[in-house]
């Protein structure tokens, strides 16, 4: 071996023993409670292999990614976050949560330090809060506001139930520890809300459940975001309270109006997706066409009339007074009272229908019906007496012939 090989070959060991070491120390960096993103490379009988990048590959328990019956929750080529626990026979094993266990309660602290996530048991409900068992024995407290991300109106349904907390306080050697759900529930909504960016966009119709109902409108859950359907976005109907249309739980079919990412805010609508009835308005209730309506609301210029769902005509005040003046609508009509009207106006474009009293309009009829028979009548008679007076002048020349 000549000088230059030997240099080649040193050059190449040093080469090697630098990754070597620098691949070292990177597993090396990783210290229990690391977090990291792994993508999974085989699920087998009873471990999942996860490929962490430079750092190499880990383990981890496969019961950890099965749902309660049992059913993996994911397959190879998914990417996880997991959290480093330690090395075991050389194997770095990870954990999306603690368990049960000693070993589980030794790592307590840790994970209050590390912010794994830990699955407790929620056994009661006490003065503040929730009594919560982890790893078996150990007690913590959870307070009502870290159970959810919204104020919980049953704090029973919790009960009984093995949820997932982030261990925010942790001292007195354990002996006080607090806990919060709303913060596990606050990532995994992040999560879903940098996926959903990249799908949701104004125009579409998207499917949501009704969360919560206000004097405003309905918040509505689009599977990990929620938007606001205003009231005024209900129905094509004036919709008085939500909840005579909307309840909690409903699923719904709505049209996204306008995205707001950085203020948080999505506007929907709910009557997008139903038909406009507008759109025959001039078929079902042509000029001069007599209906009976119900009186929807009174205002200072005139009385709105429903004459079907989501169809208002308005009376204007200077029709209302049958010839008289009145200082306002409800001198003559009340909410809610049954009338009959005749519609003098159709605008389909402006979604105006212009109205009167039937009665009032009929009045106006007959009038108008005995006037031109009035002219009518004498116009013949005036006919009739010419008639009679060119016959006698008629007779008359024909005599002095």
């Amino acid at each position: 071996m000549d000088m230059d090989e030997k240099d080649v070959v040193e050059t190449e060991e040093e080469s090697f023993a630098e990754l070597f070491e620098k691949s070292n120390s990177e597993t090396q960096r990783l210290r229990p409670g690391s977090k990291v993103e792994g993508k999974i490379l085989k699920i087998g009988a009873e471990w999942v292999f996860i490929d962490i990048g430079k750092k190499g590959e880990g383990v981890m328990e496969r019961k950890e990614l099965q749902d309660a019956d049992g059913n993996l929750t994911v397959a190879e080529g998914d990417t996880i976050t997991a959290w480093f626990t330690g090395s075991v026979r050389n194997e770095m094993r990870f954990t999306t949560k603690l368990g049960a266990g000693a070993a589980a309660n030794a790592q307590l602290e840790e994970a209050h330090r590390s912010g794994i996530p830990v699955e407790g048991f929620v056994v009661k409900e006490i003065k503040g809060g929730f009594e919560v068992r982890l790893s078996g024995t150990t007690r913590a407290f959870c307070p009502f506001s870290q159970i959810s991300l919204r104020r919980a109106e049953n704090p029973a349904e919790f009960v009984g139930k093995h949820l997932l907390f982030k261990v925010t306080e942790y001292s007195e050697r354990g002996r006080n520890i607090v806990l919060s759900h709303r913060q596990i529930l606050e990532e995994e909504q992040r999560v879903r809300r940098e996926a959903l960016k990249e799908v949701l966009q104004e125009g579409m119709t998207v499917a949501g459940t009704v969360t919560r109902l206000a004097d405003f409108g309905a918040f509505v859950d689009l599977g990990g975001v929620d938007g606001l359907i205003p009231v005024s976005e209900v129905g094509w109907t004036r919709v008085k309270h939500v909840r005579d249309v909307l309840s909690v739980g409903e699923q719904v079919s709505v049209v996204i109006k306008k995205i707001d990412w950085e203020a948080g805010k999505i506007s929907l609508s709910l009557k997008d997706t139903l038909a406009d009835p507008w759109t025959t308005v001039a078929e079902q209730f042509p000029e001069g066409s007599y209906h009976t309506g119900t009186v929807a609301r009174l205002a200072a210029f005139g009385a709105f009339v429903t004459l079907a769902p989501g169809i208002d005509g308005l009376i204007h005040i200077s029709k209302l007074g049958k010839g008289k003046r009145i200082n306002h609508p409800s001198d003559v009509l009340k909410e809610g009272e049954t009338v009959e009207v005749k519609v003098d106006g159709v605008d389909r474009e402006a979604r105006r229908l212009s109205l009167a009293l039937a009665e009032v309009s009929r009045a106006a009829e007959e009038e108008e019906k005995s006037v031109a028979s009035f002219r009518q009548q004498a116009t013949s008679s005036s006919k009739e007496s010419m008639g009679s007076f060119g016959d006698l002048l008629k007779a008359k020349i024909e005599e002095k012939r």
